[in-house]
């Protein structure tokens, strides 16, 4: 089991970028008997540009999520009939052969999901892989030897993949994201629904999700795959679901049909949260529970797996309290649906909001309707706080908004600014609704420097 059978002797591969997925395509071809060329504007790649290589030598272009398809590059390759792999699509081609993947992919809540697979999959004593966006490249996770490869998928990634064949796959939700990028908002769509083909055993889904069922009916799967719903009620046959407080399982036990398997409890994530464990967090529990299920794992490892989890780093995290006043990292939320979950809860008007950072068009006016009642004052971070400032003007004009002009102090400045207008009993919560490149090297780098300006109030 877990054999190598791959070689990719004389394949001529141009690789698209040498940041984590670049750099691990490289290694990997060129110890797999490839010839590699890269390709990236920073100068430290082979070519600065397609236009700088002979298109006609190569066989196969793999693309960093930094090359959108209608990037010039990926277009040129494209002209050039070269076919174009994701880092993941690499991955798959170069892995060890019959160690299962599991596959989660959502606008939000991937990185939670797929790291309670890993909690939940290692209480069973599987040896598993946790790899995607976190920093751990999949590609050297594929070629090592593991029992269970856990896959945070990004629809940037989706969409250059094709012959992906996981154990099991979600899609958590699908709601407006990096529609730059695909260039529309069906596109994205169309992307995330590609998590669903080739599974073999199980398509998880939220069975509230018209939308992302109708992926789940329309995906090309395997002979035998089901589909699995998720709920937050009682739930039926093949789906799980929550009965008093008791997360259930009615697809993979064989008692099924007649009675619901015990899996744990909601209490099994307070330790997770202050006050009431959100809808959220039960549903990607129970999410994590079904392709666990679906890998074999039994019912006690759900709850043990759970017990034992610990939310990443930069998600709804307390930082301090000062002066009666919470500070809270929630740097991850780089979209709109995001922040929605990070508000669910609070009181009216007991809000900080520090928000801001590259847009990627999105359209804020439904969140900004929804969590104006919270939000006592805006402080904007952005170097483009225009979609923002048009949504909070349309829709919640009332609110007084603060913009930070750009440099290197910018988190310093905006938590300073902060303090000034929060009142004892408020939260000042750090959930952009946007990318953190336009200034900070990633969303971990912006809640780092976060994390840093309130600890150093005070002193």
């Amino acid at each position: 089991m877990g054999q190598l059978a791959v070689t990719l002797d004389g394949l001529r591969v141009l690789v698209l970028g040498v940041g984590v997925a670049g750099s691990s395509a490289r290694t990997a071809a060129l110890e797999l008997g490839a010839t590699v060329t890269t390709v990236d504007s920073n100068g430290s790649a082979d070519a600065l540009s397609t236009d700088d290589v002979n298109l006609a030598e190569f066989d196969v272009a793999m693309a960093s999520p930094g090359f959108a398809p209608h990037s010039a590059a990926v277009t040129a390759c494209e002209s050039a009939g070269l076919e174009i792999w994701s880092e993941m699509e690499f991955a798959w081609r170069v892995r060890r052969q019959d160690i299962p993947w599991v596959l989660i992919t959502g606008t939000n809540g991937k990185t939670t999901t797929t790291q309670m697979v890993g909690a939940i999959a290692a209480a069973a004593g599987l040896d598993v892989a946790v790899c995607g966006n976190m920093g751990v490249s999949v590609i050297a996770a594929a070629r090592e030897q593991h029992d269970l490869v856990a896959v945070e998928i990004a629809s940037l990634q989706l969409h250059f993949s094709s012959t992906i064949a996981p154990l099991a796959a979600v899609a958590l939700n699908v709601d407006d994201d990096h529609t730059d990028w695909h260039g529309g908002i069906e596109n994205y769509r169309a992307a995330k629904a590609r998590v669903y083909r080739n599974v073999e055993v199980a398509c998880v889904y939220p069975a509230h999700d018209e939308r992302i069922e109708a992926m789940v009916a329309d995906a090309d799967v395997q002979d035998g795959c089901r589909a699995i719903g998720i709920t937050l009620g009682a739930p039926t046959v093949s789906q799980l679901g929550v009965v008093d407080g008791v997360l259930c399982d009615r697809a993979f036990s064989e008692t099924r049909r007649t009675e619901a398997l015990e899996l744990g409890h909601v209490d099994d994530l307070q330790h997770l949260v202050a006050g009431a464990v959100p809808p959220y967090l039960i549903f990607n529990a129970l999410c994590a529970a079904a392709l666990t299920r679906a890998a074999g794992v039994p019912a006690s490892a759900v709850r043990d797996g759970l017990r034992g989890f610990a939310l990443d780093a930069h998600r709804t995290a307390t930082v301090r309290e000062l002066d009666g006043v919470t500070y809270v990292d929630d740097s991850k939320a780089t979209n709109a649906h995001a922040v929605l979950a990070a508000f669910g809860g609070r009181e009216q008007r007991s809000v900080v909001w520090v928000a801001g950072g590259l847009a990627k068009d999105q359209d804020f006016d439904e969140m900004v309707r929804s969590i104006a009642p919270r939000v006592r004052e805006v402080i904007l971070i952005g170097v483009d706080p225009e979609p923002l400032l048009q949504s909070l003007a349309r829709h919640a004009a009332d609110i007084p908004v603060t913009c930070v002009e750009p440099g290197d102090t910018v988190m310093t400045r905006a938590v300073a600014a902060a303090r000034i207008v929060a009142h004892a009993g408020d939260t000042v919560l750090l959930s952009p609704a946007c990318a953190s490149m336009d200034q900070f090297r990633s969303y971990a780098d912006r809640g780092d420097a976060f994390a840093q300006a309130v600890k150093a109030l005070g002193r």
